[in-house]
């Protein structure tokens, strides 16, 4: 236990962590970043009266996932608590996982077979439309239920993607999700088969091996889909949920599973609702928001355009924020703090170890040191460089839920 969580005391106060996944950039255009090259009134105006800064994912010069950005974010240390990515598809599209199970992260693929071995053609199948994908996960569930008394579980994600859960009879030993990759990572070659580091991992990755073999069989006939690629094997960790740690009571509103299911691990409840954009999501805060006392709200494309390289269009994701800002000052949150999991710079089309852009709002930050929320305009604010970790000390801070440390 942390010196924090000793200190946590409940009050009421409501807290809004606003994430533009990938939210940092680098000069694109006239020696500008995105967030300098956005139109963006209302965040300009916000940023004169609030703390500003950058925080710093993992450790400086560490490139980091979507899943240790996050955990950091919530107040986690992102290397003590490793999470496989199997278990954060899993999670977000709704399938429990336990201490019995091993989690794995599927890409539907095309193959042609060549003397009787498969060869990859395209790794995601065309992108399938998730209709079909559905179709065919819903055959792959009717037809393999279980594997040498292993309960498989399976669920359909967007496009290509699927979850897929081995669920054993008994909790399985750590390390036993210590199994490679079968995505080649490359089209033209074979599959990889999975082998087990050791002998917990080779037991599971036996079932693995049968599992693959049965779905080829299964979808040799379909056109695009007639292959299972498994990425991510993991198990479930140990970690104290946010309530547990920081007494609150936290929601999940987010669109992509994988978000949904990092935000599930921690504790928080998961808003369903309709339709993916902002609004959708901000219609969906405001029906929540006397349910709960801290809200996770998550914005996704300011990422894929970053890694897309698609400067313009992250541009205009940060321009959207901006435009629906006014409705999340309504809600009037004790605590807003916007920010991002990582950088994800158009120039480099990808993750990055670039510092994030941070800004915290409440009535007890200094503020008056900077005109925008911009990278170069964060460099002048109150927060400095501080690890993600401790973002959320300093939401709890400015909701007064700390006591007082000694006498």
């Amino acid at each position: 236990m942390s010196v924090v969580d000793r200190l946590v005391h409940g009050n009421g106060s409501k807290i809004l962590l606003v994430v533009l996944d990938g939210l940092g950039g680098l000069p694109v255009k006239d020696g500008n970043t995105e967030l300098e090259l956005a139109k963006t009134p209302n965040l300009d105006s916000l940023a004169k009266s609030s703390a500003l800064g950058f925080h710093i994912p993992v450790d400086w010069g560490i490139t980091p996932g979507s899943g240790p950005g996050h955990l950091g974010l919530f107040g986690y240390d992102p290397i003590r608590y490793e999470i496989g990515r199997g278990v954060l598809e899993a999670l977000g599209l709704g399938l429990e996982v336990t201490h019995r199970d091993i989690a794995i992260r599927g890409n539907y693929a095309t193959v042609e077979y060549v003397d009787g071995k498969p060869i990859v053609k395209d790794r995601r199948a065309g992108r399938i439309p998730t209709e079909e994908n559905r179709r065919i996960t819903a055959r792959i569930r009717e037809h393999i239920k279980e594997i040498d008394g292993v309960e498989i579980i399976i669920a359909s994600g967007m496009e290509h993607r699927t979850a897929i859960v081995l669920r054993f009879p008994e909790p399985l030993p750590e390390g036993s999700d210590r199994i490679n990759d079968t995505d080649p990572q490359e089209i033209g070659k074979p599959p990889l088969k999975p082998v087990g580091e050791n002998p917990d991992a080779e037991r599971v990755a036996q079932v693995v091996r049968k599992f693959i073999d049965r779905v080829a069989e299964l979808l040799k006939d379909e056109p695009r889909a007639n292959y299972l690629l498994l990425r991510g094997f993991s198990q479930k960790p140990k970690i104290p949920t946010m309530e547990e740690r920081f007494g609150v009571k936290p929601c999940c509103i987010a669109v992509y599973p994988m978000y949904r299911g990092l935000a599930s691990l921690v504790g928080m409840d998961l808003i369903e609702f309709e339709g993916s954009a902002l609004q959708d999501e901000i219609d969906t805060l405001k029906k929540v928001w006397d349910s709960y006392d801290f809200f996770f709200l998550h914005i996704k494309k300011t990422d894929s355009y970053g890694e897309d390289g698609n400067w313009q269009k992250k541009v205009s994701v940060i321009e959207d924020l901006d435009r629906h800002l006014p409705q999340l000052l309504e809600l009037k949150p004790d605590v807003l703090a916007i920010t991002g999991d990582h950088s994800t710079p158009s120039v480099l089309k990808g993750h990055s170890w670039h510092p994030v852009p941070l800004l915290i709002n409440s009535p007890y930050v200094l503020g008056g040191t900077s005109e925008r929320f911009t990278e170069r305009e964060c460099l002048k604010g109150e927060l400095g460089m501080i690890p993600a970790q401790k973002i959320m000390n300093l939401l709890l801070a400015n909701a007064l839920r700390l006591k007082k440390y000694g006498a």
